[in-house]
């Protein structure tokens, strides 16, 4: 079982950058595996039509953003990409710095669960 985790950070350099990665397992038996319990200060859902982009911008603060439907490239200022599929959970801490866009790159609409973090 993997779900994968992409964090979306401001580096050192005060620019956005990407890790890859899986979201950690706590507890695990035959049929379930179990993360840790992380506080959320709200959830709310968001739909945009499909072809839509959002130039340069930072998080408006920490949060996941679960993706349910549509594929998306989100891009850092030095050019790195990285492509969002449903199922996907984006942590984004890049709330300072030169921020980061996206665009959406099939003919879905990009359906989502934001989750913000305290």
């Amino acid at each position: 079982m993997a779900i994968r985790l992409i964090r979306l950070f401001t580096g050192d350099d005060g620019q956005s950058h990407f890790t890859v990665g899986e979201v950690a397992w706590a507890e695990r038996d035959a049929v379930n595996a179990v993360s840790r319990s992380e506080t959320a200060a709200a959830i709310s859902f968001e739909e945009t039509a499909a072809g839509a982009s959002l130039d340069w911008h930072n998080a408006p603060h920490r949060q996941y953003v679960i993706t349910l439907s549509g594929r998306l490239e989100f891009e850092t200022r030095s050019g790195a990409k990285q492509l969002i599929a449903p199922g996907d959970v984006l942590l984004a801490e890049d709330t300072t710095g030169g921020g980061h866009r996206w665009r959406l790159v099939d003919d879905e609409p990009w359906r989502r669960v934001y989750v913000a973090l305290p």
